[in-house]
């Protein structure tokens, strides 16, 4: 359905009503954000051991000499044939960032229970250069509430997103974004985990479309979302000054 049509006065009288809402936006955004870095932080007692393509390594060593690091939970169980199509999708946001955040004293890293062949194997089908550890056999996901056992699912409930949440609307990995810091001493600390729609900020697709005409257009949660490489290209427009 097509909006209403005005003179460009009107249309100038609704957008600048809108902009007064999109500062207020900005400026919650603002303090929350200053709220998350002011949270307190919770040390990290456990080992954990990392698949990765040049050997085991710690969660210390996955900081790769920076002092923070951030690890993008992806959807991708251990019989999985390929990643989960939003965490794809989200993935494919990742390689631009890395050199910013690098620079930035961050290390980002992706973990997934897969083990860590099918992991490369998927890497390579998707074209992405990030850094991609396997946790298989790890107590890392189940810790950090991404990953739920057979047994958990069938109580009824599993802990996501802080809170109880029914097995019917859970799965047996979900996605997340967890926040570490490293000091001099090498005490490894918690300091923030996002889940469910948390991290949609991240992705710079749905930012633009918010911004469309028309748009997410979706019936659900990235219900438009496929991996990058099962869209179906539509034909080119032959008139198109690009052809």
């Amino acid at each position: 359905m097509q909006n209403s049509v005005v003179s460009r006065e009107e249309w100038l009288e609704a957008r600048k009503a809108l902009l007064t809402k999109e500062k207020e936006l900005t400026r919650a955004r603002d303090r929350v954000n200053a709220e998350r870095l002011a949270l307190p932080w919770a040390k990290v007692d456990r080992d954990y051991v990392f698949d990765t393509p040049t050997g085991r390594k710690s969660l210390a060593d996955l900081f790769d000499g920076r002092s923070q690091l951030m690890i993008n939970h992806f959807m991708f169980g251990p019989d999985w044939d390929a990643g989960c199509p939003g965490c794809s999708f989200f993935a494919d946001h990742i390689d631009g960032m890395l050199p910013h955040l690098n620079n930035h004293d961050v290390t980002f890293v992706t973990v997934s229970r897969a083990p860590l062949d099918r992991i490369e194997a998927y890497k390579i089908r998707m074209n992405w250069h990030f850094p991609w550890v396997s946790s298989f056999g790890s107590d890392f996901n189940f810790d950090f509430h991404v990953s739920f056992t057979k047994e958990k699912l069938a109580s009824g409930a599993v802990t996501y997103n802080f809170r109880e949440t029914p097995s019917e609307k859970a799965h047996d990995e979900l996605p997340g974004l967890s926040a570490f810091y490293r000091n001099e001493e090498g005490e490894i600390f918690h300091t923030y985990s996002q889940y469910a729609r948390g991290g949609e900020e991240a992705l710079g697709t749905l930012m633009i479309l918010d911004h469309a005409p028309l748009g997410r257009n979706e019936t659900g949660t990235l219900s438009f979302v496929k991996r990058k490489d099962e869209y179906v290209q539509k034909p080119a427009d032959k008139a198109s000054c690009c052809h």
